[in-house]
Parts: structure tokens; C-alpha cells; sequence
């Protein structure tokens, strides 16, 4: 039986997983949201894990929901359907909130919960071929679950708009919203997902970890006296812990780093 999620880390310690259900565009069910949550949570605590990058086979990123899945849920009670909507919560939180930096590398159309997972990955590289939709209306549903992580993403304004009209647009469009960082030619995908992972991979691990905590602390908070005490603070416990010892002394010794080998 095939897998419908695929695991591999390379020498730099950089974990891929792909989705793998290309016959029905890489859409999620219960079983593939309990995999892929549990693999997060593998990789996030494994310290020979540097970066996660989240991928697909396929022609599709990700279709969503699975229309079976969907089928089960049509039957489902209310507390039945709460119980699937909070796992699908606990995968995007666990993916938002890895204590590694996470990259999604898009090589085709995402829809729904698809633009979720993009989302909640820290940086996101797509074919600029790639389209993209937030299509719950259309079914009488809403993108709840996913809401938290695409409205951070592409904002309050572009968020009515494209939850209200569930209409399609392009890797351009996603770029200009904030869903996607850089599009390239399909060909050129992955030479720029790698990119992306070398430059991950030359910083300071923990300082990868808080520099995610210190981005989820700030953000859209009110610049106060609490908050100014608390950067001053991370600032201070980073300066004096073993790696920021090591990445000052490296920088003024001209030598690389010990996490650069």
C-alpha cells in the first residue's frame, strides 16, 4: 500500500515531507491529518532536524478536504464534526507553531485547507504556474479552522474578498498578498526551495527557534513597557547562551560556526 505521506531528511538535516495522494490532488482525510500532525511533532523534536519542508507529488499541492472525508462528515453529528474540525486545528497549530523553520514548496494548485498549510509555513515558494483558492463558500462551509493562518498571512481586506467570492487567482496575485513569498519557473522550483533551505541551515538553530517565538510574541501587540522589557530580555538570555557565545567569537575569529560544520 502506498504511503500517503512521505518522509526523508537529507545531509543538512533538512526533513521533506510530501504529500502523496496524487490521484486525488493531495486532499486530506482524518487518517492524513493524524500522519502528518504526528510527523510535525517527530520532526520538531528531533534535534538532527534543522528545517521542514512540506511538499507534494502530483499536479496538485493540495485540493483540501477529501471528497469522501467530506461524504463521512455530511452524516457526522455536531459534536462528531467538532471533534475533526479540532484535529485539523491541532495539525495547523502544530505546523504554525514548529520550533523549526518550516518551508512550503508549491508546484501546483492549493485550495482551501491547501492555502492553509501554505500559511502556516514560515517562508513559501511557488511555480508561478500555481493557482490558488479559498473555496469553502461554495460548498456552504467556511474556512474556520484555517482562518487564524491566512488572514495572518494575507490580511483582513484581502481575506473578505477571497473568502466572500471563493474565486481563483495566480502565483502573482498570491505573491502580492503575502501567501506566497517568491514565484519562479516550474523548472526552477527547486533550485530555489534549496536555496531557501541552505540559508536556514547556515543560522544559529536556537536562534532559528526564537527568532519564530519572538515573531508570534510581537506580532500586533501594543509597544509598551512589557514588551520592550521582554525583547530586551530574549536579547540578553540569547547573547549569553552557549550559541550566541559561539556565533559572536566565530564571526570575530573569521571561522564558520560550529552548526556550520
Amino acid at each position: 500500500m502506498t504511503s500517503a505521506l512521505l518522509c526523508t531528511v537529507d545531509a543538512r538535516g533538512v526533513a521533506t515531507l510530501t504529500l502523496n495522494r496524487p490521484a486525488v490532488h493531495n486532499a486530506f482525510d482524518d487518517a492524513l491529518i493524524a500522519e502528518l500532525t504526528a510527523a510535525l511533532k517527530r520532526l520538531g523534536a528531533d534535534p538532527a532536524v534543522r528545517v521542514v519542508m512540506l511538499a507534494a507529488n502530483g499536479k496538485s499541492f493540495s485540493a483540501g478536504a477529501d471528497l469522501n472525508w467530506m461524504r463521512r462528515m455530511a452524516g457526522y453529528s455536531e459534536a462528531e464534526n467538532r471533534r475533526d474540525a479540532e484535529a485539523l486545528a491541532e495539525l495547523m497549530r502544530t505546523l504554525n507553531f514548529l520550533p523549526k523553520p518550516t518551508v512550503a514548496k508549491v508546484q501546483g494548485p492549493a485550495y482551501a485547507g491547501g492555502c492553509g498549510l501554505i500559511a502556516g509555513c514560515d517562508i513559501a515558494i511557488a511555480a508561478d504556474t500555481a493557482k490558488f483558492a479559498i473555496t469553502e463558500a461554495k460548498l456552504g462551509l467556511i474556512p474556520a479552522v484555517i482562518s487564524l493562518y491566512v488572514i495572518a498571512a494575507i490580511g483582513e481586506r484581502a481575506a473578505r474578498r477571497y473568502f466572500l467570492t471563493a474565486e481563483s487567482f495566480d502565483a502573482a496575485e498570491a505573491v502580492r498578498l503575502g501567501l506566497i513569498h517568491v514565484a519562479v519557473a516550474p523548472a526552477r522550483l527547486d533550485v530555489a526551495a534549496e536555496r531557501i533551505c541552505d540559508l536556514l541551515v547556515a543560522n544559529g538553530p536556537a536562534a532559528l527557534t526564537e527568532c519564530k517565538n519572538l515573531v508570534h510574541r510581537v506580532s500586533r501587540r501594543p509597544v509598551d513597557e512589557t514588551i520592550i522589557a521582554d525583547t530586551a530580555d530574549r536579547i540578553a538570555r540569547i547573547r549569553a547562551s552557549a550559541e550566541g557565545r559561539e556565533g559572536i567569537a566565530a564571526f570575530l575569529e573569521k571561522r564558520k560556526p560550529v552548526w556550520k560544520g
